[in-house]
């Protein structure tokens, strides 16, 4: 299987010029990226020194003292829930890697024919995973990225940034975290709840058009742009599909040594009894009605029908150090990211960055400036959890003194989520390293279509705010 984190050897082409106006911009701005977009780590540690400027500038507690604890409080404080998010990459790449999901992807990537139709294939097949969880999603969309480019010659790079759109939607499915934590009550992070008392149903929040309309407008717009957006004969940069194929090659199980600990490596008993185990928990919890779908049961249910899966303990063992090396950037980042969370709280610089927007708001635009709100936050605060935390004391308060519907505003914090990652680039990082693919050239696609997403979400916002 593909090692991830290893950069795939791309079949260069010579610069081209000329092409259409989309394709000119397109390739202006991925010419841009790649040569002004340093490693999303580099960013991360600007983006904290940014936030402890403005903190000291702006914040009406912006002490070095408040600063320093905020930072130190927030890099630790957000340890368990990256390593919750890790163990979900982690077991959901292990998941998705096995044979019968190997098969299947392989099997939907053989209806890809031409390069619009590997495109358009890709992208919807990301947004479908993306819709159902976000992790599976982000590790299918990459996987099946290169099962599509070992069928079908095209921008490698171009085939990656449709299926990391596709799967930005998972904002809008049944895995947001902003959806699942205001449905939770007693949620330390339902801060719904907390300003109203009430709880917003998941369906209050999936079934509202201002969530679904967004979703079907983008959905077919989305696939049109990026075909404009395609890179001329002369421009692509497309993969190798010889060393795709080479590294996607299963290979073949070595027979058990004949010893008491090779029998118990490869002893299917063992996988079967963690899964009897965490299956019989679960039953429990479903027939006693309690059951919920949160980061810890996601976990669960991914390392189960992992070891289901790959069977053996081996097997399934070596899934995982593949998977593993994809979560090191990304553990690696989200303490950075704490601390930037935590600047932000203790100085009460997101209360300022908030009301410079709602505080002028009426009940038209509060969710449009919340939306643009949520796209600046994002920037600094990209996990949609900590995101919630950061904005949600000053918008949900705002959203009650002017009469909005809660569902408005968690709707229009999670699509601000969704298109800032077009621009903001640590959860890119775990999808290339899967794909094997440069940073640059991707986020240079994805820069247009952030301008798309915030024109129709947006849009969608300020016209029809309580829909």
């Amino acid at each position: 299987m593909h090692h991830p984190g290893v950069e795939i050897p791309l079949v260069q082409a010579e610069p081209a010029i000329g092409g259409t106006l989309v394709q000119k911009l397109s390739r202006l701005c991925v010419r841009l990226v790649e040569r002004v977009m340093p490693d999303p780590f580099v960013i991360a540690v600007l983006l904290t020194a940014f936030t402890c400027v403005l903190a000291f500038a702006i914040a009406p507690k912006g002490g070095v003292d408040t600063v320093l604890g905020g930072w130190y409080d927030g890099v630790f404080k957000i340890a368990s829930f990256a390593f919750l998010v890790a163990l979900t990459l982690v077991t959901g790449h292990a998941l998705s890697t096995s044979k019968p999901v190997a098969r299947l992807l392989t099997r939907t990537a053989s209806f890809a024919t031409t390069p619009t139709g590997a495109m358009t294939l890709t992208f919807f097949v990301s947004m479908v995973g993306g819709l159902l969880n976000w992790a599976v999603g982000l590790v299918i969309s990459a996987l099946f990225a290169r099962e599509v480019a070992k069928r079908v010659r095209v921008d490698f790079a171009w085939l990656v940034a449709a299926a990391y759109a596709g799967w930005s939607f998972y904002v809008c499915g049944i895995s947001s975290s902003i959806a699942l934590v205001s449905a939770s009550a007693g949620s330390p992070m339902n801060i719904i709840e907390q300003h109203t008392g009430q709880i917003l149903p998941m369906k209050a929040f999936l079934l509202s058009p201002l969530n679904y309309v967004p979703l079907i407008v983008l959905g077919l717009a989305l696939p049109v742009i990026f075909r404009l957006m395609m890179p001329s004969a002369k421009d692509m940069v497309a993969a190798d599909p010889a060393k795709l194929m080479r590294e996607d090659t299963v290979q073949v199980e070595p027979a058990a040594p004949r010893t008491i600990a090779g029998w118990l490596d490869h002893a299917w008993l063992i996988n079967l009894t963690i899964v009897g185990v965490g299956g019989a928990y679960i039953a429990t919890k479903v027939l006693a009605g309690t059951f919920k779908l949160d980061l810890n049961m996601l976990v669960l249910i991914f390392l189960l029908l992992g070891m289901l899966l790959h069977w053996k303990p081996k097997a399934y063992l070596g899934a995982v150090n593949n998977a593993a090396r994809i979560a090191g950037p990304i553990l690696i980042q989200f303490p950075l990211y704490g601390g930037i969370m935590g600047i932000m709280s203790a100085t009460g610089l997101a209360d300022v960055m908030s009301q410079a927007f709602v505080h002028h708001a009426s009940p038209q635009t509060l969710p449009f400036w919340t939306f643009v709100s949520s796209l600046i936050i994002s920037v600094f605060v990209p996990s949609a959890g900590g995101h919630w935390v950061v904005q949600a004391p000053f918008a949900v308060p705002a959203a009650v003194q002017l009469g909005v519907p809660q569902a408005s505003i968690a709707i229009a914090v999670a699509l601000g989520e969704g298109a800032a990652d077009m621009i903001q680039p640590m959860w890119v990082i775990p999808l290339l390293a899967i794909a094997g693919v440069g940073m640059g050239r991707v986020m240079g696609f994805t820069l247009i279509i952030f301008f798309a997403m915030v024109t129709v979400m947006g849009g969608m916002l300020l016209l029809y705010p309580h829909v």
